[in-house]
Formats: structure tokens, C-alpha cells, sequence
């Protein structure tokens, strides 16, 4: 426990230190970072950068860990985060959502911020599976747990406070498991938790950097803690909820 007790401070830590740098200095100016959100208020992205920063470092700087699990944890972190904030920027304005919307401009010959975001968590998720399984099925099934885990992370964030909240509760019983599953639960779930009050406040959003960067967090310590048969059924699911995609966002709205 004071190792997953350490990474999640740890994260929550730099997290907090991370947004407040932002906040006072964002890069571009703050102009480049404001969005406006589903009631019409002004609001920063701060919060998704510095989600992204602290769960990354503390994952993987997380006491005990294998050499390869913390490669795999940074890998996917910093590779969604990165494809999030890449959506947010060059995204802003496309109002073309799920996966068949994006596919479908791909087939037109468009790449749109979506594809990219799609392909390169893929990618990443299937990296850091392939560091964290040995046997090519497992890898599989890691790298779609993974990727699948930081989209439904993203199908959640349609509110004030929904993907971080989502986030706690879906970290907070890998905080109890033995081995590299409780650090990887303990730093998204700092993370998120370092920024839920001002998200809720609606004075920042965690964005699709913030949301990819957690939910890829939450696949890994899902990964962590089971085997084949646990990722077999968590890839279903997770399989069954990018099909169901709209009516969870809308779901998620409505609570």
C-alpha cells in the first residue's frame, strides 16, 4: 500500500503543479487553450495536459515495476494524451463523431484529426500490449483493452466531471490488487482526482488529452491485474461499448 499510496500523491502532485504552470503561462497564449463548453462557458484544456503529464511520470516512475511495464505505461500514455491533444487542436471545429464517421471520411480520401487519434491510440495500445504480454493472443488482447479502455474513457467526457468521476470509480478497486495493477490504478486515479473540483467547477475540461491519456492509465492496470480470460472479457466489452458509442454518451449526459 505505500507504494500505491506514493504514486497516486505522486501523481496528483504533478498533476496539480502541471495545471497551475499551464494556467499562468499556457503556451500560445490562453486564447489557443479556451473552448467552450456544453453550456455556453468559457473554459480552459489546461486540465487534459496535466492529466496526461502526472499519471504518465507517476506510472512510470511507480516503485517495483518491471523495466517493461513502465515502458509500456509511458508508451500508451503519452501516445494517447498526444493523439487527444492533437483532436483537440486540429479537431475543434469538426463536428463528426465515432468511428464510422471518421472511417467513412478515409475512404473518401480525408484524414481527418479523428482517424489520427483512432490509428495512432491503436497503434500505441498494441505496442504497449506486445511490452506487457509475450504470447501474440495476450498481446492482442492487452493492446485492446488498452486502446478500448481510453475510448470509453473519451465517450464519457460529454459533462462537467463525467470522465474523471468515471475514471475514479473504475481505478479505485485496482488500488486493492497485488502487483503492478495498484500503482497503474493509483496514478490515473490521483490524476484525475487533482483536477475533478475544477472540472466540476466548469472552470477547465480534461479534453480528449486528458481523457485518452486516463482511460489508456486504466487499460494498463486492467492488463496488470488479469489474464487471458479477465482481458478476453474486458476486450468484449469494451468491443460492445465503442459499438454502443452514441447511446453511452448520451447516457452519460443525462446522469
Amino acid at each position: 500500500m505505500p507504494g500505491r499510496t506514493r504514486t497516486l500523491l505522486g501523481a496528483a502532485g504533478t498533476t496539480r503543479a502541471a495545471y497551475e504552470a499551464l494556467r499562468r503561462r499556457p503556451p500560445g497564449g490562453s486564447a489557443r487553450w479556451q473552448r467552450t463548453n456544453h453550456a455556453g462557458r468559457t473554459v480552459d484544456l489546461h486540465a487534459g495536459l496535466a492529466t496526461a503529464a502526472g499519471t504518465a511520470l507517476a506510472a512510470a516512475t511507480a516503485p517495483r515495476l518491471p523495466a517493461r511495464t513502465r515502458t509500456a505505461a509511458a508508451l500508451a500514455v503519452l501516445a494517447a494524451g498526444a493523439c487527444g491533444a492533437y483532436d483537440d487542436a486540429a479537431g475543434a471545429g469538426d463536428l463528426r463523431r465515432g468511428f464510422r464517421a471518421h472511417l467513412s471520411a478515409l475512404r473518401t480520401g480525408e484524414i481527418t484529426s479523428g482517424t489520427v487519434k483512432l490509428f495512432g491510440i491503436g497503434a500505441a495500445g498494441l505496442t504497449a500490449g506486445a511490452l506487457l504480454r509475450n504470447r501474440p493472443a495476450d498481446a492482442l488482447l492487452a493492446g485492446v483493452v488498452i486502446a478500448g479502455s481510453a475510448h470509453l474513457v473519451n465517450l464519457l467526457d460529454v459533462r462537467p466531471g463525467r470522465a474523471a468521476g468515471a475514471v475514479l470509480a473504475l481505478g479505485a478497486p485496482g488500488l486493492l490488487r497485488g502487483g503492478a495493477a495498484g500503482p497503474l490504478s493509483a496514478a490515473p486515479v490521483g490524476a484525475a482526482a487533482a483536477v475533478l473540483a475544477d472540472d466540476l467547477g466548469e472552470r477547465t475540461m480534461i479534453g480528449d488529452a486528458g481523457a485518452h491519456a486516463l482511460g489508456a492509465a486504466i487499460g494498463l492496470a486492467i492488463v496488470a491485474g488479469n489474464g487471458r480470460t479477465g482481458l478476453a472479457a474486458h476486450a468484449a466489452a469494451l468491443i460492445a461499448a465503442a459499438a454502443a458509442g452514441d447511446r453511452i454518451s448520451r447516457a452519460a449526459a443525462a446522469l
